[in-house]
Parts: C-alpha cells; structure tokens; sequence
C-alpha cells in the first residue's frame, strides 16, 4: 500500500463532526434493518435499497464470469463494504474484483488499492449514485475497469482509463451485446445476452 493510499482511506474515515464510517456502521448494524435491504454510505448519506431478483441474476453472471475467466479463487466480493476517498464513502459494490496477491489489512479489511474491477447494478432508488458520485469516488481511487448495468434502459457502461474528475473512456454496450475487456486488467468477454431486464 502506498503513502497516498494510506492518506486516501484516512481521509473516508475521517469526519470534521467527529462520525466515522466505523461508528457509523456500528450503528446501522444496531438498528432493525430487515434482510435483503443493502446498505451504503455515500458522501455521508446512509442509502438503503431492496435487494430484487433482476439485480441478484445479473450480478451472479459478472460473478459467475469472472470464475470461469480466473478460477474459483478469485477474490471476488459482493456487497462488502470497501472505505473510499472523500466524505464518508462506505460502498458496498454489487462486484468487486481484486488482485490476485490482495490482502486484508489489520482491520480485517480489503484496501481499494487492490481493486481491479468494480459492477454496479443499477437500482432506481440508488442510481443517481452510481452514475454520480460513486462514479468520481471510483476514479479518484483509481479504479481500472468500472462497469454500470442498467437493467432499465438495458445497456451498460463501461468506464476506463480513470484519471483525475473521471475516467476517460467511457462507451454504452446495449444488453445482447458482449462488453469486451480483454484490453483491460480484467481481461474477459463479458456476456449480456442473458441479462434480464426490469
């Protein structure tokens, strides 16, 4: 882990009114929130949203792809919260794939510098996130391959090359079409002709 991404994850858990991603977690995790709901801190802002079966098929084929593509070891994680840059940035992405030599550090933790690749499958309530913010925090971490699946309009996005405010590719992929990431770190053919939509 480098000094810069040491200061990045110091700067998530950090808050001038004294909350931290920590204490707000430990919160969350005291309060009645019923099973299927995920949960994600954004910019400070607690988001709950209903986990729906359109939104579980599409992320078990990302995941189920990147098993075939790497192997059952993968380290593949879902809805598992990662700290990012900026205000209070709890996510827990639909997917997140890791380098293969990633550790946990002394938290229990995997560190988003170790993050190869990131879905997102929309969900109305929480879009505007994922298409906004989330998607700057994604850059600003420097994430490699960030994809949006869109279940509504039936298209993906794919967003490479992250650099400073963004990424700077950035392309539409219409479900029935293969997103190619073989000129990515990810280095698969992702298939979408099985996506349901909503």
């Amino acid at each position: 882990m480098t000094v810069v991404e040491i200061d990045r994850i110091a700067m998530a858990e950090e808050s001038d009114s004294g909350l931290t991603l920590d204490k707000l977690f430990k919160a969350l995790e005291e309060m009645p929130v019923p099973e299927g709901i995920k949960v994600e801190i954004v910019e400070g802002n607690i988001f709950m949203s209903p986990q729906r079966d359109t939104h579980w098929e599409i992320t078990r084929r990302i995941v189920r792809a990147l098993e075939d593509r790497f192997g059952m070891d993968v380290k593949v994680k879902s809805d598992m919260r990662f700290d990012f840059p900026g205000h209070l940035n709890g996510f827990c992405p639909d997917v997140v794939k890791l380098a293969a030599d990633s550790r946990r550090d002394a938290n229990g933790r995997w560190s988003v510098g170790d993050v190869d690749f990131i879905a997102e499958v929309i969900s109305r309530s929480t879009a505007a996130n994922d298409y906004g913010p989330k998607k700057a925090t994604y850059a600003a971490a420097r994430i490699p391959v960030y994809l949006i699946v869109d279940p509504y309009t039936g298209r993906c996005r794919v967003h490479t090359d992250p650099k400073a405010g963004g990424y700077a590719n950035e392309y539409p992929v219409d479900f029935g079409t293969d997103v190619d990431l073989t000129k990515t770190i990810v280095d698969l053919v992702l298939k979408t002709d099985k996506f349901p939509r909503d």
